[in-house]
């Protein structure tokens, strides 16, 4: 009886456990069950859901809390629920849940599957970097000077206290020879600097400014912008208003930019799928999206979630573009290369 067992399941085919695969072994299981297509009707639903809101993000309504930015801010981390769903669809043995991970699977891939791979390229002209250095840095000298490491040839700095200034000034002077602090807002230089002035994002006070840089490849309208914070709140959701105002206005100075060739350096406090950026995001091309390797998150430093750092050019080729390491701030800071 033992033999004739082992000859019906087939266990004792010598061949049989030669070709044999997991794969196979769970499709002959799936084969005969004619549940699978009832099963996992709820995960299916999950799948496409999640596949909506990715498709249809920009129709998630800001007026409620600012959901549709906050949705935006995080877009890519609903490619996390793919692989979720695919674990629970083998374990329920769902086809029906199979085939639905595929509509969220490809979507993602669309939107998101060309920033995965390395776009980054050797040589470029002009080496940028910013970093927004946080008011409560413990050590400015030390963290300007890992940064003024990457070898960047113009920096900009943000969240700059009136209080440390003066650290940043003296930590970055063997490097760079021209400089200017407007507010909280800073840029420094390997090369000459002219028509450098404020720019005004309604706020009543300095977080944004604009130089002149006259580079090898001729002269480069340089930004160097902050954008006021949002919080999560949950009587009040995504509070996004000032930095909207003032993204606004500072889409609108570059607009008037006469300048061909103009970049920007900043924590915008938004990821370039944020509609609420679009005045600036409509007009630049960011170059981590252009010439990246992978999705080059900045904050916050602990774990990074989101780019909301940017270097954004007009005018200009992205070469390549890469997060440095962490300092003592709260966010990463990020550089770029870029050609005329």
């Amino acid at each position: 009886m033992a033999q004739a067992y082992k000859t019906e399941t087939g266990n004792g085919n010598p061949e049989d456990r030669r070709t044999g695969t997991p794969a196979r072994g769970l499709f002959r299981r799936w084969r005969g069950d004619n549940r699978i297509w009832r099963r996992g009707i709820a995960l299916a639903c999950f799948a496409v859901l999640i596949a909506l809101l990715m498709i249809l993000h920009a129709q998630i309504p800001n007026r409620i809390g600012n959901l549709g930015s906050l949705a935006e801010t995080f877009l890519p981390w609903l490619g996390v629920f793919v692989p979720v769903i695919l674990a629970l669809a083998i374990w329920r043995r769902s086809a029906t849940a199979l085939i639905a991970l595929l509509l969220p699977t490809v979507v993602w891939l669309n939107l998101f599957g060309g920033l995965v791979t390395d776009k980054s390229a050797s040589g470029g002209d002009l080496t940028l970097a910013t970093h927004n250095v946080n008011a409560d840095n413990p050590d400015p000298a030390g963290t300007a000077k890992e940064v003024a490491a990457s070898g960047a040839d113009v920096l900009a700095l943000q969240e700059l206290p009136l209080g440390k200034v003066s650290a940043y000034e003296q930590a970055l002077a063997g490097t760079y020879k021209y400089h200017s602090v407007q507010g909280t807002v800073g840029l420094w230089s390997k090369y000459p600097m002219s028509d450098t002035a404020p720019v005004d994002t309604r706020l009543g006070w300095t977080r944004a400014m604009r130089s002149t840089v006259h580079t090898p490849m001729g002269a480069v309208a340089v930004y160097v912008a902050h954008m006021p914070s949002v919080r999560v709140k949950l009587h009040a959701g995504f509070t996004a208003n000032q930095r909207d105002n003032s993204a606004v206005a500072l889409g609108e100075a570059i607009a008037h930019e006469r300048g061909a060739k103009v970049v920007l350096l900043g924590d915008l406090n938004g990821t370039m799928n944020d509609r609420s950026l679009k005045s600036i995001t409509s007009q630049m091309r960011s170059t981590q999206g252009a010439a990246g390797d992978g999705f080059g998150f900045s904050w916050p430093a602990s774990f990074p979630m989101a780019r909301i750092d940017q270097i954004l050019v007009k005018g200009l080729e992205p070469v390549s573009s890469w997060t440095l390491p962490r300092t003592d701030s709260d966010h990463l800071p990020i550089a770029a290369r870029v050609k005329p």
